[in-house]
């Protein structure tokens, strides 16, 4: 028997949805498996989770699991990637020329906080950087990241403290991030005012660092 036009209209529109909505549902099963996964990776390591760990996480069986990712190093990846591209706008934003104007002091604020911030909602990136085992994807996109951090802080410095020499700018740009990723394992293990504590002593140690060095001072305005 014909359809009727209405039937025949509704028809296509229906048999759309289907798949939107299928892939909607994957696209959230997705990011619960990697939620999931980001909290199984700060808890025991990349080198000692598993797949089945990630599925209990998630509440999930480790066969839906394999619907969408066929091992734990791509698990890994795509978290890393995620976490990473959200990593680079948060200190985009950060070192934004704005930002870069200001007294030493109050860059130090303007940078450091919202960096910090991200690293202590995010822990999970901070264990799949600097944990054992690492896929080698993730070992060369935290070399990569490392590099446009370095590059960026010798641009800051550029500006003030522009009398350094390239290879005074490296090195003292190798050593401020050396003394941030020192005090970031503190900060990642305290909380409260435990942590804001940490966060001021390396704000301390940063600027009286930096300070003898800054022979340029933007307006205090």
């Amino acid at each position: 028997m014909p359809k009727s036009p209405e039937a025949a209209s509704a028809g296509p529109t229906e048999a759309s949805a289907a798949p939107r909505r299928r892939q909607a549902r994957g696209e959230r099963r997705v990011a619960q498996l990697l939620e999931a996964a980001a909290g199984v990776f700060c808890r025991n390591g990349y080198a000692a989770a598993s797949t089945n760990a990630i599925a209990r996480e998630a509440g999930v069986s480790p066969g839906t699991l394999y619907q969408f990712f066929p091992n734990k190093e791509a698990i890994a990846v795509q978290l890393g990637d995620t976490l990473l591209h959200k990593a680079y706008e948060t200190h985009g934003q950060a070192f934004q020329p704005e930002n870069l104007r200001l007294p030493l002091p109050r860059m130090l604020d303007a940078v450091i906080d919202p960096v910090i911030a991200f690293q202590c909602e995010n822990p999970a990136l901070w264990a799949l950087m600097h944990g054992s085992g690492i896929p080698g994807h993730i070992d060369a996109e935290h070399k990569a990241f490392h590099e446009t951090l370095q590059l960026r802080v010798e641009g800051t410095l550029s500006t003030f403290a522009p009398g350094l020499t390239p290879a005074e700018r490296a090195r003292t740009a190798n050593m401020v991030l050396s003394i941030f990723k020192s005090a970031l394992d503190l900060i990642l293990t305290t909380e409260g005012d435990e942590r804001a504590a940490y966060v001021a002593e390396l704000k301390t140690v940063l600027l009286r660092y930096l300070e003898p060095l800054v022979t340029v001072h933007p307006a205090t305005a």
